[in-house]
């Protein structure tokens, strides 16, 4: 029996740093107590600075703290180098040091 080529454009490597495009390595995302809420929570506007970033932030890792999967988000964050938006109960300027750490 011959094996069959996967389609053009089929992903059989995962992109440097992120996990295999199995189902069981992205599942806890479906637990994430943020599943069902606007990702805008998560992400400044490119124009929000100061107070108002500071306030939709508390209020994004709020949810965070009520996450079962909190540790798997941050790990995420962490390991893929995601730059932007409230990740795992952190934020970005919260996740620099780390990811400034695991680039040298």
């Amino acid at each position: 029996m011959r094996r069959r080529k996967p389609p053009a454009g089929a992903v059989a490597k995962a992109p440097e740093g992120l996990p295999s495009p199995l189902l069981e390595n992205w599942a806890w995302q479906d637990q994430a107590a943020c599943a069902e809420v606007d990702p805008e929570l998560f992400f400044a506007a490119e124009s929000e600075r100061g107070l108002r970033k500071h306030a939709r932030e508390v209020v994004a890792k709020a949810l965070c703290r009520t996450c079962p999967v909190r540790r798997e988000c941050r790990e995420h964050a962490l390991i893929v180098g995601e730059a932007y938006g409230v990740w795992g109960g952190t934020t970005e300027e919260e996740r620099e040091p780390a990811l400034h750490g695991r680039r040298h």
